[in-house]
């Protein structure tokens, strides 16, 4: 009989399940939680009806509209079976408003945790989330106001990330070493995001950036953490020319890669909130299709794309994005991190702003608490 149903639809996602289903058994140790996710959550002991790695990525069934419905079905069919007392939904919010639609036909109380971004687009979804959420739980500062205003039962929780950085033992020369990195040759880190239309967009800019940054560094290395949901395979288009350039790739382990580099060069998305937790400056970039772009610049309503802007509400970071996300714009930024004390202050001494926010949170252990509470074996609401 299954206790909790944890639904993720992609990497980081991913990994706030596991985190969670780690944080519930510390609480009640024979619950049974099941669910949509990867081999993270499995580690966890989280018995899954459907993966989003390997062979079946949910993130990349988004276009075939027979693996979302199968995979629906699945659900709703334990969901009948089982009736957990609480449904956890994280991000994934086209897919899973659905299944809060019907968690809530048949009674089930519904968590949402790292909510949709509301605050950039489609703000209206607001109401929806609302009426089909008993409780919100949120992992931006600001997010927090925006739903409560809306009348939600809302939560800012802080942010699981933290929990990987802190979890992060030893100094940087000796995760160098971990990495199999030289523990006294500065790095960069290479994060070109989670999903395959990002690396076919980003990868080719990533592969002109490290051969000519190379020429004038030629004592860095170069470190490439795979997200979760990837493998080998989703990169062999461009593995060889990398590997040649010294790139040295790595499976998950993004936060150690984080904690041993002096800089990095990211796709936006999680990551940059992550770097900026870690301590390293960072160049953001992105490329989308030029008619989403087009679409994307109408409907999207924010002044920046990487969270670390975002919070501190300021250019903290330089995001280059679609045609400005050139080699020669790219390596500039680099530079300019390297050779200007001011630039690296300014991004070091806002991360610490950034940090402030989240130090002394425990994601998700106080989410897991919210579970309790719902469910009724833990004192509370």
């Amino acid at each position: 009989m299954t206790d909790v149903f944890i639904i993720t639809g992609e990497s980081s996602g991913e990994l706030y399940g596991a985190l969670l289903a780690r944080a519930l058994r510390s609480l009640k140790d024979d619950i049974h939680i099941c669910g949509v996710g990867g081999e993270r959550m499995m580690a966890e002991g989280v018995e899954l009806i459907a993966g989003i790695t390997g062979a079946f990525g949910l993130i990349e069934a988004v276009s075939s509209i027979k693996t979302l419905r199968d995979v629906f079905s699945r659900i709703t069919e334990r969901l009948e079976q089982d009736r957990p007392a609480v449904v956890v939904l994280i991000d994934f919010p086209d897919f899973n408003l659905k299944v809060a639609q019907k968690a809530k036909s048949l009674g089930i109380k519904v968590l949402y945790y790292v909510s949709p971004q509301v605050w950039a687009w489609r703000r209206k979804r607001i109401r929806k989330i609302k009426a089909l959420s008993d409780r919100i739980a949120v992992v931006l500062p600001f997010e927090e106001k925006i739903y409560r205003e809306a009348g939600a039962d809302c939560e800012f929780v802080g942010h699981p990330i933290m929990e990987e950085i802190e979890n992060t033992k030893g100094s940087k020369g000796f995760i160098r070493e971990r990495l199999g990195l030289w523990s006294d040759r500065e790095v960069l880190a290479l994060l070109p995001g989670s999903r395959k239309h990002e690396l076919k967009r980003l990868m080719p800019l990533f592969i002109s950036v490290v051969q000519r940054f190379k020429r004038d560094h030629p004592n860095f290395q170069y470190i490439l953490p795979m997200a979760q949901n990837l493998s080998e395979v989703d990169f062999q288009e461009w593995s060889g020319v990398l590997e040649g350039f010294g790139v040295k790739f790595v499976r998950g382990m993004a936060t150690e890669v984080l904690s041993a580099s002096d800089l990095a060069l990211i796709a936006s998305g999680t990551s940059t909130l992550q770097a900026a937790l870690c301590n390293v400056p960072m160049v953001v970039v992105y490329k989308l299709f030029p008619l989403t772009y087009f679409v994307g610049r109408m409907l999207v309503n924010v002044k920046y794309i990487s969270l670390v802007n975002l919070l501190m509400d300021r250019e903290v970071v330089r995001e280059l994005i679609q045609y400005k996300a050139t080699t020669e714009n790219v390596v500039r930024e680099l530079e300019r991190i390297i050779n200007d004390d001011q630039v690296r202050k300014y991004m070091t001494e806002s991360f610490r702003e950034i940090r402030s926010f989240y130090e002394g949170r425990r994601a998700s252990r106080r989410v897991a608490e919210m579970i309790g509470e719902m469910s009724g074996w833990l004192s509370g609401q």
